[in-house]
């Protein structure tokens, strides 16, 4: 007679109206705790940041039911992200959570949320505009940065940092989202400004006109 397996429950774990899953937890990845993660979340450099304490969504005998894990860092290897939390200092700590999917409180973060961080959805659409070479993020210099070298259509997200990807009427640029080249945010007024360093845009685009074939106007008046 062949045996009645009994299925153990995982439980969502009790938190307010804006709990949102943003991961879960693969496997053990070294000796220190680190443990491999499947992303639910398009923005992990928002959710996984030091400090960071998620609810644990595990079967009701684990011995992480009812706990919370703090964030101690997130790395990346070979492109896959890996965390190490406070409560998880080895590999056998780690393989007692895996298979944990991980949840937070949305409003909470969103209530303490920095002002300099956004959500893609923000970001896509917004116009490109040139600002000045000294990337002065005043009210003055958002005002006239009026030359507009196109929109906002893609965030990537990448180990070392962000991209904005805006498409230009010469093609794609690839513009890396720090405050150096993108000193100011404007989601209400619908734009963003740049200080993109010499040759950014120009050879960008100078590549996309090379790949569709088109040297663009003749210097020399000539017939092509």
């Amino acid at each position: 007679m062949s045996a009645t397996r009994r299925s153990t429950k995982a439980p969502r774990p009790a938190q307010g109206k804006g709990s949102l899953r943003v991961g879960r937890l693969t496997k053990p990845h070294g000796l220190k705790g680190g443990i491999k993660l499947e992303l639910y979340t398009d923005n992990p450099e928002l959710r996984f940041v030091p400090g960071a304490v998620f609810s644990l969504q595990v079967p009701e005998d684990s011995p992480w039911a009812g706990r919370t894990v703090e964030i101690r860092e997130l790395r990346w290897f070979n492109g896959a992200p890996v965390v190490f939390f406070e409560e998880v200092p080895d590999r056998t700590a780690a393989e007692s959570i895996v298979r944990a999917i991980l949840w937070i409180d949305e409003d909470a973060v969103q209530a303490g949320q920095e002002d300099n961080a956004w959500y893609d959805h923000q970001l896509v659409g917004l116009d490109v505009r040139r600002g000045s070479a000294a990337g002065d993020a005043s009210e003055e210099s958002d005002a006239a940065a009026t030359v507009s070298l196109g929109t906002v259509t893609e965030v990537q997200h990448l180990p070392a940092q962000d991209l904005l990807v805006v498409e230009t009427p010469a093609g794609t640029v690839l513009v890396p989202f720090v405050e150096a080249i993108v000193p100011s945010v404007d989601v209400a007024r619908g734009f963003v400004v740049v200080t993109p360093p010499d040759g950014l845009f120009e050879q960008d685009g100078a590549e996309a006109r090379a790949e569709s074939g088109s040297d663009g106007p003749d210097q020399t008046g000539a017939p092509a």
